[in-house]
């Protein structure tokens, strides 16, 4: 089991994200938190999975201190549609507006997850593809006045409402658009604590 195979290491979530907090609680693996603030900018001639894995390797070179027991753990989540990445709204008009764009279409959710030792540094990244039914815009407004998702890329998170409501399909992995794609994670601490 996992659980056993980290008793010797220390798993450094470098994330404020309650979701994806949670989701180590329910893996049952032991973390603490420490979440340093970067600037989230890339070239701009990065694409897709290209971006996602530049900026979690970006928040991972912010920690210089790592001890031999410490695994980081950094992570990034875009909406990628039509070629173009769709970040956090802004506000409520920008995140309505960010909807009203998904409305109808198909857009794919990427995450990348960069983990980190004094010796080693690994990055892995999946990408789910979801399918949004035509949202009318009173259903749009009651989503954002009352879920206020200003922290979720895309505007929305699938776990709320607007999921319940708004997706025709999904494949790949559900988890990863709420934020973690949590079988990778698994696999690759599996893979990094068996030596």
């Amino acid at each position: 089991m996992l659980q056993q195979k980290l008793i010797n290491h220390n798993i450094i979530l470098a994330s404020g994200s309650p979701r994806r907090q949670n989701f180590f609680k329910e893996l049952g693996i032991p973390f603490t938190i420490d979440v340093r603030k970067i600037i989230e900018t890339y070239p701009k001639e990065l694409k897709g999975t290209e971006i996602t894995d530049y900026l979690s390797e970006r928040k991972a070179a912010v920690f210089k201190e790592l001890s031999e027991s410490d695994i980081l753990i950094t992570s990034d989540t875009i909406v990628w549609k039509e070629g173009k990445a769709m970040e956090k709204p802004k506000d409520a008009k920008h995140a309505k507006t960010m909807l009203s764009d998904l409305s109808g279409k198909f857009h794919e959710v990427i995450t990348s997850v960069c983990f980190t030792g004094t010796d080693f540094q690994k990055t892995v990244n999946e990408t789910t593809q979801v399918w949004f039914s035509e949202l009318s815009e009173e259903e749009i407004n009651y989503y954002v006045d009352t879920y206020q998702p200003f922290d979720k890329a895309g505007a929305y998170g699938i776990q709320e409402w607007i999921g319940y409501i708004g997706i025709d399909k999904i494949e790949g992995s559900f988890f990863n658009v709420m934020g973690l794609p949590t079988r990778l994670v698994y696999k690759i601490l599996l893979e990094l604590t068996t030596k």
